[in-house]
């Protein structure tokens, strides 16, 4: 029952489920950098150098059974039948997504760095101002001018 207890507490701290969220929220991140590739910025590469579909490369590397050899050209079919080749095309779709999600989170970073920076450097000013905006208690104030007032009494001014 301890164990059960501790695993408990565990979990109940703060920055396992910060760390869970994060997670959670990586990955939905991630499926739309992944359709943004997909839908928007690999047709527009394609375009530009001429229908390009990178998820289409391969190199084969056995031969194509005689059934599929209609089809020697269609990645998805090969790879089903198991006809050995490597994918790379897929690699590179991958690495665009990377390239991209390293450029949005840069992006995020250093506007937050920016927003921290600024609110540093605000706190830096108000607290510089404070002190010269700062009161003088009126009953600290009076005990002065009390004390003063004695002073001049007894001749020690």
């Amino acid at each position: 029952m301890a164990l059960f207890d501790e695993f408990k507490k565990f979990i109940a701290r703060g920055n396992v489920l910060d760390l869970a969220v994060g997670v959670m929220l990586g990955a939905a991140f991630g499926k739309i950098v992944t359709s943004l590739t997909e839908n928007v910025i690999m047709p527009v590469i394609g375009a530009i150098f001429g229908t390009i579909d990178f998820s289409r490369f391969y190199i084969l590397l056995g031969s194509i059974p005689p059934e599929l050899q209609s089809k020697a050209t269609d990645y998805d079919a090969l790879k089903t039948a198991g006809v050995p080749m490597i994918g790379y095309g897929m690699f590179i779709t991958q690495v665009i997504n990377f390239l991209i999600i390293g450029f949005v989170l840069f992006l995020l970073v250093r506007s937050v760095n920016k927003l921290v920076e600024s609110a540093k450097k605000q706190e830096a000013e108000e607290a510089a101002a404070a002190p010269a905006a700062a009161t003088v208690d009126p009953q600290l104030e009076a005990l002065k001018e009390i004390l003063e007032e004695l002073r001049k009494g007894r001749g020690e001014a």
